[in-house]
C-alpha cells in the first residue's frame, strides 16, 4: 500500500470531495471497504480494466496532519494479460493510474517519484528504534 501526499498548500478533501465517486470514475464499481492501518478504504474487486485484479484506495486520515491518498493496485501477471489478448489494456491501465494519481494529488509522476525518493532517504537517516 502506497500513500501519496498532496501538493503543498492543498488538501485531499478539497481536491476530491467524493473519493468513492472518483475511484468509480477511473476503475469501476466499488464493491466494499477494507480496513488498512486504521483507515477505511474502498475496494474495487472487479475493475473495468482487465489488467487490474483488484484496487484498494481511499483517504488515509491523520487528524493533526494532512490526509494522504492510500492506494494499492493489484495487477494480473503480464503473461496472463497478454495470453488473454488484452495487450492494449496494459497501456490504458498505466494511463488510468497516472491520471487518477495526478487528479487526486495534483502531482505528476515525476513529482511523486521525487517525493518517494526523499521519503526513503529520510527514513534511511533515522536510526533503528527511533521514531519521529
Amino acid at each position: 500500500m502506497k500513500q501519496y501526499k498532496m501538493r503543498r498548500g492543498e488538501h485531499l478533501e478539497d481536491r476530491v470531495p467524493d473519493m468513492k465517486a472518483k475511484i468509480e470514475e477511473y476503475f469501476g464499481e466499488v464493491t466494499g471497504t477494507e480496513e488498512y492501518d486504521g483507515h477505511e478504504l474502498y475496494v474495487v474487486d472487479d475493475p473495468d480494466n482487465p489488467v487490474f485484479e483488484r484496487i484498494i484506495a481511499g483517504t488515509a486520515e491523520y487528524g493533526s496532519k494532512k490526509d494522504k491518498l492510500a492506494v494499492e493496485f493489484v495487477e494480473r501477471d503480464a503473461a496472463e494479460v497478454i495470453a488473454d489478448g488484452h495487450v492494449d489494456a496494459a497501456e490504458d491501465a498505466v494511463s488510468a493510474k497516472n491520471d487518477f494519481l495526478k487528479e487526486v494529488t495534483g502531482r505528476d509522476a515525476k513529482s511523486r517519484r521525487e517525493s518517494l525518493k526523499r521519503q526513503v532517504e529520510d527514513d534511511a537517516e533515522t536510526p533503528d528504534g527511533v521514531s519521529e
